[in-house]
């Protein structure tokens, strides 16, 4: 599952209305009452405030409000589209600010869905992956070595420099043969098991 890094908002305008789509990160209810509150008073006067949201480890739990707008041409489709992207613990908050043409049920699920839908495209993720963390010490002459070796195959977690180079890092793919050239240069020690947000 992907999780939401950050609150992210962005804007269409589909015949005179304005879609404001916001996308929130929520660990339980208050986080969603919050947040639909927090849009009203950011954009009082709209003629709708739609949600749908996703919580849960396996996106087990999932609802959608229309606020007004025919059933199931708004939050529904909004919540499709989260689904779709296999994201979790995640809230939408569509506002909409009724331009005066009527877009009917079809024009409908296409607004709130494309509004979810450009939401996402600016959003930033991560995943939450259980991983071997690993302390790679050794002497400066070998740091541009060590890290054109690891490349992008890890995540560095910490770096410190004292009396000799420090890197708390996480194999991708739990593969240390990347240093297998130089291992016998390197002291590696295998830290406990951890879970860790990996940016996508």
């Amino acid at each position: 599952m992907k999780y939401l890094k950050e609150y992210v908002e962005s804007k269409i305008v589909i015949n005179k209305s304005e879609f404001i789509g916001i996308l929130v990160p929520i660990k339980e209810d208050d986080d969603i009452n919050n947040a639909i509150s927090d849009a009203k008073k950011k954009y009082p006067k709209a003629t709708h405030y739609v949600t749908a949201w996703i919580r849960g480890e396996k996106a087990q739990y999932a609802s959608s409000n229309d606020d007004g707008e025919p059933a199931r041409t708004a939050g529904y489709p909004a919540l499709e589209v989260l689904m779709h992207h296999g994201v979790t613990d995640i809230l939408v908050i569509v506002i909409r600010y009724f331009g005066g043409i009527k877009l009917g049920a079809g024009g409908l699920i296409r607004a709130y869905s494309k509004s979810t839908a450009e939401t996402l495209k600016v959003a930033k993720f991560y995943k939450k992956v259980m991983a071997e963390k690993y302390l790679l010490t050794f002497n400066y002459n070998l740091i541009d070595n060590v890290e054109h070796l690891l490349g992008e195959s890890v995540n560095y977690i910490n770096k410190d420099y004292t009396d000799k180079v420090s890197y708390e890092v996480v194999f991708l793919e739990n593969d240390l043969s990347l240093l297998e050239n130089i291992i016998h240069q390197i002291e590696v020690t295998k830290l406990p098991l951890e879970e860790l947000k990996i940016e996508i």
